[in-house]
């Protein structure tokens, strides 16, 4: 990885450095803004499967943030373009929500309960005992098994929520069978984000709220990460993981300056 060279592409995360809950975070439709102003490629990605890219362009135009719904890239689509690679025109089972369910139709896969060659679960605020038995007896007659992200909890106004990762140990234990999770910190979502990008690794950058997830999976697909500060990692706790940032920010409000910077050439210096 070349530090100075150019930055031609970005990726964001969404939860943590654009948007909390529903809200935008200060400098969010700012960065937005200094993206498109410098013909900058960009995608905003999310572990969450919920929504389709609609439904969130929606959600963050009504929270001030204006972006197109093809600088959209989730999980359900990360896993949706896997899958028509790994078994075009497949089956699957599917436990989630229609951010999921779309994608994988879209993707060309039939949506069944008889001898599906996948059971992929997403995630869905309202997890039925019905749905995960149906899937440990689908795993145990010899499906295979997909998640969509490893995220063990989500957020609520009122708390955190039980999530894809955690219901994945569920069937896990249940059936001795571990799923391949898609989304990050797997490289292979940032990857298939460079790939929609028709972008380089070498001249990405990945902006994200989480050491465990956004920042490694950067550092494992070779871009240069940015760490903010408003979201899951907090300053004291990046000296614990066995890897760093190429520089911490305390918001996306503080990267917005960057854009025109590392579009000269500027880009790798720790600050």
């Amino acid at each position: 990885m070349t530090e100075n060279r150019p930055v031609d592409s970005w990726l964001t995360d969404m939860d943590g450095v654009m948007v909390h809950e529903q809200s935008a975070l200060p400098g969010a439709a700012d960065f937005i803004a200094a993206l498109q102003r410098a013909g900058r490629r960009f995608l905003v990605l999310t572990n969450n499967s919920i929504y389709t890219p609609r439904d969130l362009r929606a959600r963050l135009l009504f929270s001030g943030i204006d972006l197109p719904e093809e600088s959209i890239w989730t999980s359900a689509l990360a896993t949706a373009q896997f899958l028509s690679e790994q078994s075009p025109h497949g089956s699957a089972y599917v436990i989630g929500e229609a951010g999921l369910t779309s994608a994988l139709h879209d993707a060309g896969f039939v949506l069944t309960e008889s001898d599906p060659d996948y059971v992929v679960l997403g995630e869905t605020r309202t997890y039925s005992f019905e749905a995960i038995t149906r899937a440990i007896r689908l795993l145990e007659r010899g499906a295979k098994f997909i998640a969509t992200n490893p995220d063990a909890t989500g957020p609520s106004a009122e708390g955190s929520l039980p999530a894809t990762g955690s219901v994945a140990a569920l069937i896990t234990r249940a059936t001795g069978r571990e799923p391949y999770y898609v989304g990050k910190p797997n490289p292979l979502m940032m990857r298939s984000a460079l790939n929609r990008l028709e972008a380089h690794s070498e001249t990405t950058i990945m902006v994200g709220d989480r050491m465990d997830t956004d920042v490694i999976a950067g550092i494992e697909a070779g871009m240069r990460t940015i760490l903010v500060l408003t979201g899951s990692t907090t300053r004291d706790r990046v000296g614990s993981f066995p890897y760093r940032p190429t520089m911490i920010k305390d918001s996306i409000a503080d990267v917005v300056g960057l854009v025109q910077e590392f579009a000269a050439g500027d880009g790798g210096a720790e600050s």
